[in-house]
């Protein structure tokens, strides 16, 4: 016999997973308490498993059983919005929300005008952005917080479906008056014993330590740093130099010190910028749109 529940169900538990809160969940949904906690236990009965831990006090969050579930009840609500769209004569004009998760260093300078650009072509849509590093994107994914991320396509998984949009080949940042700026090209060879500033976040830290290791040096890291500006602060204040991909369009720190970028003169694997979301789960068509303007986007796009 087959397993029968509703949307309004899901609805309920998905509003419940995401406040935090059967209380929270009620007030959002404008229904009454009794009325969302009856719906998720008859999907608990339904599926027969337990789909959030109630914490005395403290709210509720979802199981590992509750998890996966979750992220398939969004997407199938999405789809089941778009099919209600469509039916109320409204299917020629894209609307909705999109989750979107951007990796930290690649959101400042390509996000604006991705957003700016998708929202003036279609204005019914909202986007909501959110910014983290790789785990962290990986794990919204995962969770159905995001529908879709951008990110650096680095040891990803087969459980996600990865578009690539762009490579970009990593440069060297130095001192304006540091003499290996003088030089057209840098080679790796001339970083050895060099101090470094490493960007000290996955995927950056491992991608650019393993180009020095295959260069057949161990890099000289005087400083890591989480933050992009603070490495290029570093580099400004002739700490020391970094690898880095994305570029500013100006050469300078925040507190006004010059810094040069140079290309590497070695042949190496660029860095890899692609659009990720849930294999699992059924692209919308505003997801489907949404990565063909990325790709558009990028296709288009010429680094500095």
């Amino acid at each position: 016999m087959p397993i029968t529940y509703t949307l309004r169900q899901l609805a309920y538990f998905v509003a419940a997973a995401e406040c935090g809160s059967i209380a929270r969940a009620a007030r959002a949904l404008n229904v009454s308490q009794p009325s969302v906690s009856t719906a998720i236990a008859k999907l608990e009965g339904l599926f027969g498993v337990q789909l959030l831990l109630r914490h005395h006090a403290h709210g509720v969050t979802p199981t590992p059983a509750g998890q996966p579930l979750l992220a398939e009840a969004r997407s199938l609500l999405a789809h089941a919005g778009e099919l209600s769209e469509r039916a109320r004569g409204l299917g020629h004009e894209l609307r909705g929300r999109l989750d979107v998760g951007c990796y930290l260093t690649i959101a400042p300078f390509f996000m604006p005008s991705i957003v700016t650009g998708f929202t003036a072509e279609y204005p019914a849509v909202d986007i909501a952005l959110d910014e983290g590093h790789q785990d962290e994107l990986l794990r919204g994914l995962e969770s159905g917080r995001f529908t879709v991320a951008l990110l650096y396509d680095y040891e990803l998984g087969d459980h996600l479906d990865v578009r690539p949009l762009i490579d970009l080949p990593p440069y060297v940042l130095l001192p304006a008056y540091e003499p290996l700026a003088r030089k057209k090209t840098v080679s790796l060879a001339d970083l050895a014993g060099e101090p470094m500033i490493l960007l000290d976040v996955p995927p950056g830290r491992e991608y650019f330590t393993s180009l020095m290791l295959k260069a057949g040096f161990e890099p000289n890291i005087r400083f890591r740093t989480p933050s992009f500006e603070t490495v290029r602060g570093m580099v400004g204040a002739g700490m020391g130099y970094a690898l880095l991909i994305t570029r500013p369009a100006a050469d300078v720190t925040y507190d006004g010190r010059g810094v040069v970028c140079r290309p590497l003169a070695d042949a190496v694997e660029p860095g890899h910028i692609a659009l990720a979301r849930l294999a699992q789960a059924r692209p919308t068509r505003l997801v489907d749109c949404f990565a063909n303007f990325c790709a558009a986007y990028f296709a288009d796009y010429r680094p500095g």
